[in-house]
């Protein structure tokens, strides 16, 4: 089996992300501009449900799968990975199975008793099977994320998002005249069909991989009991995190249209501004996030491998290496969308947001880095502790959520100061505990003042270029680029970017002088 590193991982997720990342902007615009932020505030309303019950259904055996297979994998035991996954994989058929009935027949209650807008019933109806789908999807990219195989994941999730954009609208469009409940419902189906599609092809493609397990290793596999035993002590503190996570989302889909109407907004107007919210500011800050969730995703089973060979200077390495490269990623980004947030909301039809953006791009490099530092974490076993800082984080970031965005002279602006304090104050958590658990030094040039400094004269290159080509796409597009391609010198100069640094990367780096 070949070796794959864990940046030549993270570099195939980004590939499909950009991918499905592009499509997925050209999604929200067209949701955005022909069909509207309420009915996608609508299915902004059943989103966090779903995603708790899928919480609930998959119990974090995924990321467990992940990090057992890989360790097994690392210590040549091919028979032991592959019963983990068979155990794993009729597990969340019997859990997705119960899960998807028992949701589908208390919808009705869920829908006049716990939200907001009871128009939300058709759209929960629809994503209900859904949750079957993910569940036996997630066994399967799992098992491939441990064996540091993220091709099959990368083509399911292209696929998955090309059916999703194209039924989803074309369903939405021809549904808008029914009435926007049933617009936000193709939304739903669009969900359904990607998530079944994303199924076929990644179960397609293990059936390719499953013969060579087959001829490369006899050795017995462990009992059942054993392998349950040690998915419930993985998994277990990752499903508190994520049942957390969704929660918490659940809880701001609630509260934060609640509180736009104590700020005086009207009911209608508040789930439009909460739809613009998630469809446009949202959508934007998380632009970036397709490299720290491919770096993340890649990280889990790469610094498990490590820890399981006891190569603690590799841990450190990688660990390093992961939060310098979302440093110096996410703050080309997120100048970008400080500087330009009016033109870029305005192409969401959106324009209205973009103070909002403003203030969540202030916050949003800690926002890459949370993801990023939770990635090593659980790839060190510590999968308690981004729970615990998740925690700690929402105590501190819901009162000040509720407090100012029901405030008039706040609103939005008010929501979005509460998440940037709830990003830093977890990622900060997190780089302490690394630091403490690996002895990686948190070296301030290369995390800081060397993608600031590239960051300031990125900054100062659009201030000059913006009277000049501000108005049309092909001129913010120049900015960009020119912006972009002066960060990149700037960080060859001071050091921030190295030969060694592109001889990493995949398809170039054979190309460089050794």
């Amino acid at each position: 089996m070949p070796k794959r590193t864990f940046v030549y991982g993270a570099a195939i997720l980004l590939g499909a992300n950009l991918v499905n990342r592009v499509l997925g902007f050209a999604y929200q615009y067209l949701i955005m501009n022909h069909i509207g932020g309420e009915a996608y505030g609508l299915f902004n309303m059943v989103f966090p449900i779903y995603m708790l019950a899928l919480v609930i259904t998959t119990a974090g055996i995924p990321l467990a799968i992940a990090k057992m297979v890989s360790e097994e994998i690392s210590l040549g035991r091919t028979a032991q990975a592959h019963a983990i996954f068979r155990l794993a994989f009729w597990l969340l058929f019997f859990s997705g199975t119960v899960v998807s009935t028992v949701l589908y027949f208390i919808t009705p209650f869920l829908a006049h008793r716990i939200f907001p807008d009871p128009r939300v019933l058709n759209i929960f109806l629809i994503c209900t099977p859904a949750i079957f789908i993910v569940s036996i999807s997630s066994v399967f990219r799992g098992y491939f994320q441990g064996l540091q195989n993220m091709v099959p994941t990368a083509l399911s999730q292209i696929c998955e998002q090309l059916v999703r954009v194209a039924v989803g609208y074309t369903a939405a469009l021809r549904l808008l005249n029914a009435g926007i409940e049933w617009a936000a419902a193709g939304l739903a189906l669009g969900m359904l069909a990607g998530e079944l599609i994303g199924l076929l092809v990644i179960a397609f493609q293990y059936q390719y991989v499953l013969p060579k397990f087959k001829t490369e290793s006899r050795e017995p596999g462990y009992s059942s009991r054993l392998i349950l035993t040690k998915l419930w002590c993985l998994a277990s503190p990752v499903t508190v995190g994520r049942l957390l996570f969704t929660g918490l989302s659940a809880l701001d889909a609630l509260l934060i249209p609640l509180r736009l109407q104590v700020a005086g907004y009207g009911a209608r107007e508040a789930t439009t501004l909460f739809g613009q919210l998630g469809g446009s500011a949202f959508t934007l800050l998380t632009f970036p996030s397709i490299f720290t969730f491919a770096l993340a995703t890649s990280l889990v089973p790469a610094i498990s491998e490590a820890t399981a060979r006891r190569q603690l200077h590799i841990v450190r390495a990688r660990s390093t290496e992961a939060i310098r490269l979302t440093i110096l990623i996410g703050i080309p980004c997120l100048i970008i969308l400080f500087y330009f947030s009016l033109p870029l909301t305005s192409f969401f039809n959106s324009s209205q947001i973009a103070p909002i953006l403003r203030v969540l791009a202030l916050g949003g490099i800690f926002s890459y880095l949370q993801q990023t530092t939770t990635g090593i974490l659980q790839g060190l076993g510590k999968v308690h502790l981004p729970v615990l800082h998740s925690i700690i984080a929402a105590i501190i970031r819901i009162p000040i959520l509720v407090y100012l965005t029901g405030l008039p002279q706040w609103g939005l602006r008010g929501t979005a100061l509460a998440y940037t304090v709830g990003y830093i104050i977890m990622a900060v958590l997190n780089l302490i505990a690394i630091s403490r658990y690996t002895g990686m030094p948190l070296d301030l040039q290369r995390f800081l003042l060397q993608p600031v400094s590239g960051g300031i004269g990125m900054l100062l290159i659009f201030h000059l270029l913006n009277p000049l080509f501000s108005g049309h796409i092909a001129g913010y597009l120049t900015e960009f680029s020119v912006g972009i391609a002066i960060y990149c010198l700037i960080l060859c100069f001071n050091g921030g970017i190295t030969l060694t640094d592109l001889k990493r990367l995949p398809w170039l780096g054979k190309y460089l002088p050794r």
